[in-house]
């Protein structure tokens, strides 16, 4: 067998341990009794624009509701996301010729860094980070490489990122908002970000599932600030969908060797088996491509949460976006920190596979009433270091 493949079946994400752990605390105790913020699963149910566009599309004949797409995705599904696209960024934001539907943002992502590695090739990743990074980015062939960013703002530390570059760094992900710490990235940093890696030709990949889930903060279109971005997107978050994987890679029409730069994420997603997406969810997503996020319920969910931790005296970086929240453990090993929550049913990821040690990711995106249920398990929680 694959020694590699092994060692990622072996050695299970820490987020999907901890929700397995969970789901068999409720069939235990009753999931009432389980307070459980580990994975970002969004508990808003999808828009009834969703609902409406499936309804639809179930009246098609059956070959073609259920047949295959072509490889790259429905003309019809490429064209509306372009223009979506170039309504909300610019005319020259987007391209049907240029758009490439997958399987959710852990194909398109995986799938740009495919199209761009070769053995040994380096990528930045700027910590704390999704754990599946470093998964997709070995499994192609690369080498992971971490650089933290400021502790006090989780901004890129633009320093950092310049002392990490090597004639092997190939690309650089950029993730705004942030998964885990919901940071969202600024024009500015993102200029200076850009102009650290425009004179060694370093690709930007950005992963932006939560695009849509920001509160008060604009987050910039990568795009406009530097040529060589990929965009990966997908429409788990925004509108509620993650089980049905669809996603979106967006070569713009600005990259240099665009129509190259194409050919290699459709070659990369023929080698990987990431073709004709669901095609179901492909004329959904056509429809649905200007339906807005619920996120007055995810700032509802936030400020309820952050309630209940101010009055236990909790440390946490107050999130500009996606989610989560970052909060710091009340002691310096964050496995033992999230073990001790779990003996109070508390479910919460620790953050030594996000790259850093000594902080936890809680989820917002659980019910509300979850949410309030919990403050006494965060209080025996607290009180347990006094």
């Amino acid at each position: 067998m694959n020694e590699q493949s092994y060692a990622y079946g072996a050695t299970k994400s820490s987020i999907r341990e901890l929700a397995a752990y969970a789901a068999a605390r409720k069939a235990q105790i009753g999931a009432e009794n389980v307070y459980d913020f580990s994975l970002g699963n969004p508990s808003i149910p999808a828009p009834d624009e969703v609902r409406t566009a499936i309804a639809r599309a179930l009246t098609l004949p059956a070959t073609q509701l259920h047949g295959y797409t072509p490889a790259a995705g429905l003309p019809e599904a490429r064209a509306a996301i372009a223009a979506s696209l170039c309504r909300r960024f610019g005319d020259d934001a987007a391209d049907a010729e240029g758009t490439y539907l997958a399987c959710g943002a852990a194909a398109c992502v995986s799938i740009c860094l495919n199209a761009l590695l070769n053995p040994g090739d380096e990528v930045i990743v700027l910590a704390p980070y999704f754990p599946e990074y470093r998964v997709w980015i070995e499994s192609a062939g690369g080498v992971c490489v971490e650089v933290l960013v400021d502790e006090s703002t989780c901004q890129p530390d633009i320093a950092a990122v310049e002392r990490a570059i090597t004639p092997r760094t190939r690309a650089l992900i950029v993730n705004s908002p942030n998964n885990p710490t919901g940071a969202v990235y600024g024009a500015e940093v993102l200029a200076q970000l850009a102009a650290a890696t425009r004179p060694h030709d370093i690709v930007l990949i950005a992963d932006e599932p939560y695009r849509e889930l920001v509160y008060g903060a604009e987050v910039p279109w990568i795009p406009a600030l530097y040529e060589r971005t990929l965009v990966c997107y997908s429409y788990s978050k925004s509108l509620s969908l993650p089980g049905e994987r669809i996603g979106w890679v967006l070569v713009p029409p600005a990259f240099p060797e665009h129509d190259r730069m194409f050919a290699a994420i459709a070659g990369a997603g023929r080698k990987l088996g990431f073709v004709c997406a669901p095609a179901l969810f492909q004329r959904v997503v056509a429809a649905c491509v200007d339906v807005p996020a619920n996120v007055a319920a995810y700032e509802e969910n936030l400020a309820a949460l952050t309630a209940i931790l101010d009055a236990c005296g909790f440390e946490y970086v107050m999130p500009h976006g996606a989610f989560y929240l970052w909060i710091r453990a009340l002691e310096p090993d964050a496995q033992a920190f999230s073990d001790r929550a779990r003996t109070l049913e508390l479910m919460v990821v620790p953050s030594d596979s996000f790259g850093v040690p000594g902080w936890v990711r809680a989820g917002t995106c659980v019910s509300r009433d979850t949410i309030d249920r919990s403050a006494p398990a965060w209080e025996a929680l607290a009180a347990s270091y006094r």
